[in-house]
């Protein structure tokens, strides 16, 4: 009962301050105080506030929001070892049945020189006129360190 008289006060109160600013030409301005003042109107009307005031002075009710967090948190914690640990347990088992299978480590690295023509052969070795005494492979080089540092 209380609230929803406070909530009528609220909104009479920003209804007012809405109509004065619409007296000063500034329409915009008192649409969204207008908006602003019947929300309290509103949530009084729909019982919203009653089931806050229920909600914020039960012990049960704080007890389940902290299992949540707990629940939360625990996912949190599994997601981040996940991430650390390389991956989930199928991607685990594949990394080692690969590893079983004989596959070399070098596999996993791209060939630079694979996949080109004869015409593509001969253009990477020929050396660049302009611009350089870096390689093909010395453009990678970088790549390949910062790839590595960040353990992929």
């Amino acid at each position: 009962m209380l609230t929803d008289t406070i909530c009528a006060a609220l909104s009479a109160a920003g209804l007012g301050i809405a109509g004065v600013t619409a007296y000063r030409k500034r329409f915009l301005a008192a649409t969204r105080i207008a908006a602003y003042a019947l929300v309290p109107l509103g949530l009084a009307m729909t019982g919203v506030l009653d089931w806050v005031a229920d909600l914020v002075f039960k012990p049960t009710v704080w007890l389940g929001f902290g299992v949540l967090g707990l629940s939360w948190l625990l996912f949190m914690i599994s997601r981040a070892v996940e991430r650390r640990s390389g991956g989930t347990r199928k991607e685990r088992r594949a990394a080692a049945a690969a590893g079983r299978a004989g596959v070399s480590a070098g596999a996993s690295e791209p060939a630079l020189g694979s996949g080109r023509g004869a015409a593509g052969a001969k253009a990477a070795e020929r050396p660049k006129a302009k611009g350089g005494t870096s390689s093909g492979t010395d453009d990678f080089s970088d790549i390949e360190a910062i790839l590595k540092k960040h353990g992929i």
